[in-house]
Parts: structure tokens; sequence; C-alpha cells
């Protein structure tokens, strides 16, 4: 008995040093980072099955605060699981519920890469430190402490608030589509809040830029290409070789740019931003903004990862699998290709294009999953209302301001279903150090702070008594 006390308090340690190592001031603080660091340190990448681990937990957290175990359904499908959470209102509003977004699982994270462990939270004394940290279980935390929190106080709202957390964002999104396409009580909400994107963008020196409210997404859509050769003995090498032609075929890939595209949305983006951001890029910016087809301030902008999505279709080789033997010949190669496309491009010209670049017609394209193209959501007064009076709490006089997301997140699904969606994270952070799906997954620890009071807020201005804003 002693020893399993001895090996628990060891797995323990590390979490509780980076427990103590914050200040964490209030209940709301304390629950809120315990269960941000319980949603960290349990692996939810797609191989794992944890899904229903996670949704289970939060459900027993939202029970623990007085939440109806009738107001909470687990949604499993195979080893996956969806989390929905019903925080009844009086109704006294006459409106209809809002929806609240974000997903339990995350991307893949191996440890012998890594810096440090990517599924313990750790920190130091700007970050915090593991896979989820942004994408997305600070959100999924911040929403849930949120619900416990505004329950405890007892606050009762005027409509409806609903949890639905997906299981498989970063994967098929296969309980997305359940959540977006199969459960008529989430259709009647009148709106979406996405906690798995925007956020306020952070210069180097640590002054706020903008916040931005997610409104778009671009199409995702993934091929594998393929190359097949009869292969044979390797010392008996062959003037044709699978990997040499899909290489090539790579190669071409990378070397082709899409031709640059902008919206009334994009161009508005980049004008606020070159603003407030200043110097050569900020001008790059601007420039783009007044002039789209600026061939200047389009190679600009394509060197920066975090901008180059905005102004273009992208497509990227992500993965590689080829070869069966050391001493054989391949018999083929493939590459996955994930394209995120701009709006009202289609998928199939894409691919087109693909072909083309390529210029190989022994290229076998397949498409691994029906691409969802969805609709802008126009930005309605009470929601940027709210979400303002939230982040200028913490930014005073920062503009909010709509943009297309470059990624893809569960939005694109609701907002196909007829669900008007918007991402308003309560993330501040440069830019430049967002490492979500690569290596040591960060977050500021001023933003975990910041964001404590950011939903309530939020729901407060839309869902209590007379609208009214109060803490």
């Amino acid at each position: 008995m002693k020893s399993l006390i001895l090996i628990l308090t060891l797995f323990m340690a590390p979490a509780a040093l980076a427990a103590t190592q914050l200040d964490l001031p209030s209940e709301h603080a304390r629950q809120t980072f315990e269960i941000y660091r319980t949603l960290v340190e349990v692996d939810t990448s797609k191989t794992m099955g944890n899904t229903p681990k996670v949704a289970e937990f939060l459900a027993n957290e939202l029970i623990a605060a007085g939440f109806p175990p009738s107001d909470i359904e687990i949604l499993r499908k195979d080893d996956l699981a969806a989390l929905i959470v019903r925080y009844r209102g009086d109704g006294s509003s006459g409106k209809k519920p809002i929806l609240f977004l974000g997903h339990l699982d995350v991307v893949e994270a191996y440890a012998k890469d890594w810096e440090r462990p990517p599924f313990e939270l750790t920190m130091d004394e700007i970050n915090l430190y593991g896979r989820g940290t942004i994408d997305n279980k600070f959100g999924v935390a911040q929403l849930t402490s949120t619900f416990i929190r505004l329950k405890k106080e007892g606050f009762v709202p005027t409509r409806d608030l609903i949890l639905a957390f997906s299981g498989d964002e970063e994967s098929g999104m296969v309980t997305t589509r359940m959540l977006a396409y199969e459960r008529p009580d989430l259709a009647e909400a009148e709106f979406a809040l996405n906690s798995d994107a925007g956020g306020g963008d952070l210069n180097s020196d640590g002054k706020a830029i903008t916040y931005n409210i997610q409104a778009a997404e671009k199409t995702y859509a993934t091929w594998e290409i393929t190359v097949r050769n009869p292969g044979g003995h390797s010392s008996r090498p062959r003037q044709d070789n699978a990997i040499y032609d899909l290489a090539d075929a790579i190669s071409k890939i990378q070397g082709y740019q899409f031709p640059v595209r902008y919206s009334d949305m994009t161009r508005a983006y980049f004008e606020e931003t070159g603003k407030q951001l200043g110097g050569e890029l900020g001008e790059a910016m601007l420039k783009f903004s007044r002039n789209p087809d600026d061939p200047a301030a389009a190679a600009r902008l394509a060197q920066e990862s975090s901008y180059i999505g905005t102004t273009r279709t992208t497509c990227v080789v992500t993965m590689l699998k080829a070869g069966h033997a050391e001493n054989a010949l391949p018999q083929s190669a493939t590459a996955t290709v994930n394209c995120r496309i701009f709006p009202g491009v289609g998928v199939a010209d894409i691919e087109q294009v693909l072909r083309e670049v390529v210029a190989n017609p022994q290229v076998e394209f397949v498409m691994l999953a029906e691409p969802t193209e969805s609709p802008v959501s126009e930005l309605r007064e009470d929601v940027v209302d709210a979400v303002s009076t939230a982040v200028n709490d913490r930014y005073p006089k920062v503009k909010l301001i709509a943009y297309m997301e470059s990624g893809g997140t569960d939005g694109m699904h609701f907002r196909r279903a007829g669900i008007p969606t918007w991402a308003v994270s309560g993330i501040f952070m440069d830019p430049d150090e967002m490492y979500a799906h690569g290596l040591n997954e960060r977050v500021p620890i001023k933003a975990f702070y910041g964001a404590l009071d950011h939903w309530s807020v939020i729901i407060r201005q839309l869902a209590g008594p007379d609208s009214a804003y109060s803490r």
C-alpha cells in the first residue's frame, strides 16, 4: 500500500508543482486550472480512444456543481465521444438557445520530438506548455469552468445555453457532423459561439493589435497522391522509381503558388491589422488592402505563416508512406496533400490545378473525405457588443474585426447546418508564438488569467436579466 501511495505521489508531483507556481486567487481560477490540467494530461489524439474519458470527467464536474444528470449527455460513436450540456434558462427573453462549441480531441504529439512532455502541463515564467494548451483544451476548460461558476453563483439565464463539445474535430469530424446535422435540439439554436478560434493578436512587445472574430473558414480538402510501380530487387535499379516519381510531384507542388484571392472581409482585416501593427509588415498589409493585385505586397504577406492563408488557397504535403522492404524497389509511394481552399473556389478546380502542376498522368489522386464548404456568418450587433465588453475590459479600445480562418473548425458544419457561428476565443497572444499542431504547443500564462472572465461577461450580456452586464 505504501508503495502504491509513493507511486501516486510521484505521478502527481509535476502537476502539483505547476499549480503552486501559479497565483490562483479565486475558486474559479483554481477550478479552471485543475480542469485544464486534467484535460491536457489525457492524450485524446485519434488513436487513443480517450475522448469518452474526458467527456465523463467534465460531466462529473458539472454534476458536482449542480447540473442535473438529465441535462448532460455523452454522445458515443465507436471509441469517440461528444459532450452536450444544457444550462436551462427561465425563458424570459423568449429567445432561442446559444450554442458554445469546443472539441475534446487533439493532434498527435510524439514525446521524442518535444522538448517537454506533451501530455503533462508544464510551465516556465511566460508560458504553459502541452498538447492542447491552445487547441482546444483551453477553450473547453474555460467554458466548462464558466458554466460551473455561473451555476454556483445562482445565475439563471434568460435563455438556454448549450455546450456542444465534439470528439474528433482534428480527424474525421464524425461527432461534429452528428452534433450539427443529427440533433434537432441543437439545430434550434439562434447562433453558436466557438472557443476554438478567434482571439486577440499581440505584437512582440505585448501590445494588443486587434481582436479577431472568426466569421468564415476556408474549405478543408485532402488528397492522397500515389505512384505505383512493379518494383523489383534493389540490386537491379530501374529508370523509373515510385519514390523518385512521387518526390518529383511533391517538389512541383512545393514550388507552385496559387493566385491571390481576397474579399471585402480579408481586405478590411489587413487594413486594420496593418494600421495597428505598423512597420514594414504593416505597410505591406495596408498596400494589400488597397490593392490586392500589388505583387510586392502579396509576396511579402506570403512569407508569413500567420497570414499567407488569408491571401490565397494553400496546399501542402503533410504525410508520406512508401516502399515495403529495404532491399526491394518501391511498388508504391504515397503523399498526403492537405489544402485550405479560399471560399468561392471549387474543390474540383483545385484538384485539376494540382494535376496540371504535377504533370504526370501516372500520379493517382484520391480524395480522402467529402469537403465541407460553409457560408460566411455576417456579424451581428448583440454578439459584437458582448464580445467587445469582454475584450475591452482587458485591452481598452482595441478594435474588433471579422476575419476568415485559414484552418478549419467545427464551426464550418454548424454554419452549413444554418446556424450562424462566430469564434471568439479568450486568448490574446503573439500569432508568431502560436504552435497549435506543432512542437511544444503553448499559451501565455497571462492569457490564462485574462480569459477567466471572458465567457462569463459574454454570457451575462447575451443571456442575463435585461441583458445586463455584471460580474
